[in-house]
Order: C-alpha cells, then sequence, then structure tokens
C-alpha cells in the first residue's frame, strides 16, 4: 500500500513525502514512489494516532463489553492507544481483578487497551504492586489520599520497578463534600466547593517525593495553574516530573456549571476564567507534557439528576482528533507537530514506549485525516454537543 501525496506528521514536523506500508509495517518513505496499491491522500495529514493515558469505562463499570465499546470509540475519535484508569469498580488493586480486565481485552478490535493498577486498596492500605506489575499492570496510580508513610512505599516499588507513578493530587478532606470549585459561581449556584488548594498542597508535597527518591511522576488531569507553574519550576531543577491536563480545562472554565449543567461537572472542578486563561498560555509556553480527553462516560440516570448527585466526568472520545484539531491547531493555539507531541509521545513515554516518530521499520500506528471536513458534534454528553468541528478521521493503519 502506498499512500501519496499526503502530508506527513509526526514530532519532526511536517513534510511533502509518500509513504509505503507492508504488513502493517512502514517500508519506505520518499518521492516520487510507484508501484502497488496506491492511497491519494491529497489535502490530508498522514499522522500517529494519538494516545490517552486518563481513560475511564462507562459508570466507570469495568467488564468486557464496555472495555470493547471504549476501545472502538477512542479508535474512531484517531486515538490508537488508551490506558484505563485503576479507580474503576471493581478497583484494579488484587489480582483477579487485573486478571478479570486483562481477560476483557481479548479479541477487540479497536485501539489498543492498557491497564494501570490501584496502589491503595479501599481501606488505603497498599495492594500488592510488585505482583500487579508482574502480571501486566502498565503503571501504578496513586491518589494523594494517601498517607505520607503509604505515598513513600509507593514511590520505593517505582524506584525499584523502574515505572512512572500515575498521581492525583488531591486531598481528602477538602474534596469530600465539594462538587465543583470553590468562587463566585459555586457561591451563586449554591454548591459546596472544592478549593484549588487540594490539589496544589498535594502536588507540591508529591514533587519532594520525586526529589528524594528520584523517581518520575505524571501528576493525571492537573487543574490549577499553580500547580503547573511548581510542576515546571521543579523540572528545572531537575525533578522528573510530568503535568498532564484535558482538553476540557483548557477551553471551559466553571462557568460551564450554570443552570446546574451536569456535562459540566468534572474531577477535577473546572477552574475559574481566569485560570483558564493562565492554563492556555501554559499550554504555549511548552509547560504542559500531556493532553487527555478525560473520558468518563455516564449512564443518563448517574448524570441527569441534580447537580450534587450527578456522577463526575463527560464524553470526550468521540471525534477526539477533531476537537483537538479545532480547539488546539485550528485556533493556532499549537501546531500539530506538538498536538503530536502532546498527544503520542509524550504518554507514550510514560509507559516505556517510544512512538510519535514516522520511519522506515516500525509498525504504522497512524491514521488519515481530514482538515477541511466539517463535523458537527452529536454526543449527547459532551461538554461540545452542538458544535461544528473541523476534521475527520479518513482512514487508520
Amino acid at each position: 500500500m502506498l499512500i501519496k501525496n499526503a502530508t506527513v506528521c509526526d514530532i519532526d514536523g511536517e513534510k511533502e513525502v509518500d509513504v509505503r506500508i507492508e504488513e502493517g509495517i512502514v517500508t519506505e518513505i520518499g518521492s516520487g514512489l510507484q508501484g502497488g496499491e496506491i492511497i491519494d491522500a491529497k489535502g490530508l495529514y498522514f499522522m500517529p494516532l494519538l494516545a490517552d493515558t486518563n481513560i475511564r469505562v462507562e459508570d466507570s463499570v469495568l467488564n468486557a463489553k464496555n472495555i470493547k465499546a471504549v476501545s472502538n470509540e477512542a479508535l474512531n475519535g484517531g486515538i490508537g492507544h488508551i490506558v484505563l484508569n485503576a479507580d474503576s469498580i471493581p478497583a484494579i488493586d488484587n489480582e483477579i481483578v487485573l486478571e478479570f480486565a486483562q481477560n476483557g481485552l481479548h479479541n477487540i478490535s479497536g485501539a489498543k487497551v492498557d491497564l494501570m493498577l490501584n496502589t491503595l486498596k479501599e481501606d488505603a492500605t497498599l495492594s500488592n504492586i510488585a505482583i500487579l506489575l508482574k502480571r501486566g499492570a502498565i503503571a501504578p496510580y496513586m491518589s494523594t489520599i494517601a498517607k505520607n508513610d503509604v505515598a513513600i512505599k509507593i514511590a520505593q516499588y517505582c524506584q525499584m520497578y523502574g515505572v512512572t507513578l500515575f498521581c492525583k493530587a488531591e486531598d481528602n478532606s477538602l474534596i469530600s463534600s465539594g462538587v465543583m470549585l470553590e468562587g463566585d459561581v459555586s457561591s451563586k449556584l449554591g454548591l459546596a466547593g472544592i478549593p484549588d488548594l487540594s490539589e496544589v498542597l498535594h502536588v507540591s508535597r508529591m514533587i519532594e517525593i520525586a526529589r528524594h527518591f528520584k523517581i518520575r511522576i505524571l501528576f493525571k488531569s492537573i487543574a490549577s495553574p499553580r500547580s503547573i507553574y511548581l510542576i515546571d519550576k521543579a523540572k528545572q531543577e531537575g525533578v522528573d516530573v510530568r503535568c498532564e491536563v484535558s482538553i476540557h480545562h483548557l477551553l471551559n472554565s466553571d462557568e460551564a456549571c450554570k443552570n446546574f449543567n451536569t456535562t459540566a461537572k468534572l474531577n477535577p472542578p473546572l477552574a475559574s476564567s481566569d485560570d483558564m486563561k493562565l492554563l492556555q498560555d501554559a499550554l504555549k509556553n511548552n509547560q504542559i507534557d500531556i493532553l487527555t480527553t478525560l473520558h468518563q462516560p455516564s449512564s443518563p440516570v448517574n448524570k441527569e439528576v441534580a447537580f450534587y448527585d450527578a456522577a463526575y466526568g463527560c464524553e470526550g472520545l468521540k471525534n477526539a482528533m477533531s476537537l483537538y484539531y479545532t480547539k488546539l491547531v485550528k485556533s493556532g493555539m499549537i501546531s500539530m507537530s506538538k498536538l503530536v507531541e502532546l498527544c503520542v509521545k509524550n504518554p507514550t513515554d510514560a509507559i516505556g514506549e517510544k512512538r510519535g516518530a514516522i520511519k522506515v521499520g516500525e509498525r504504522a500506528s497512524a491514521m488519515l485525516f481530514d482538515p477541511n471536513k466539517v463535523v458537527t458534534m452529536d454526543e449527547k454528553l459532551s461538554l461540545y454537543c452542538g458544535e461544528e468541528l473541523y476534521g475527520e478521521v479518513k482512514a487508520v493503519f
């Protein structure tokens, strides 16, 4: 198969070259290639499939049906590799649940699915991290509700096995009663708020643990500009910490919660309008390492209720590539090559893989993307439902 006239885009930039794929492997890249089945991709991007390391299944219920559904939806949206969150129902905190989830990976035809492990059991004690890593979990996940002695033991396991710690910075005593960001909007709605200190305090704490044990930490779905500043400063000092931010927190503020819009009830909560602009500035200033769709679908019965009782999360996989392209690339916030870095290279690097470049000899985990096609977002539980987006995934390899 020969792909001609496409704009090949990867972490090294954009170039007009032909790409030959044989049995799923890129065998030749050059100009004026001929022979074999030819796909004329004029006007299209040929680029790596995206990766997302912060995905949940419907209602967080872990079963084969939900895993298959999220895998298919991811691939349709241009995402070829996903990592499922470990704080599911049941949580992946023991060998039985891990094996159960791994059985659900058989015969999936969509995006590749990996599993992280939950380092904390329901009673906040330590799970058997070593066994779960040896049996195929890709990375350990920890909420900072863990006490210091437990967090230190988790860090020692990460040091021992050389894996990235996926860390959700949150304070149990501050998040327990709140349902959105503490601020003017929550006050007007009469809803209990969560202060952004809930995140910032624990980002600072975990940076020092990363510094002491010389481990790598990926802070999951950061929402506070102050947290990003602390992470960026630590990186400059040589601490191996990374920052992940969701597309929703870059594009929406807590104003989206007005009229008790439960689709905008996210975890972490959406930031204020001023902080949303600071998050966008951080993206432009290369202070954000990874982007995520923060896909967390819920059944209508768990969303179409009072705001306080509604489940957290919104849908983000359908037309994911179109959303990224429209809101970030076409708007001029970042380049297409930067998008590949944030959504392919850096997330796969966090789980010990090297992707993001289209090279001879490597498997063609790629897509053809038409940036001129206009699609309408029809995902009901999406923050962008009804919006027109640019771009459509035409084919995947």
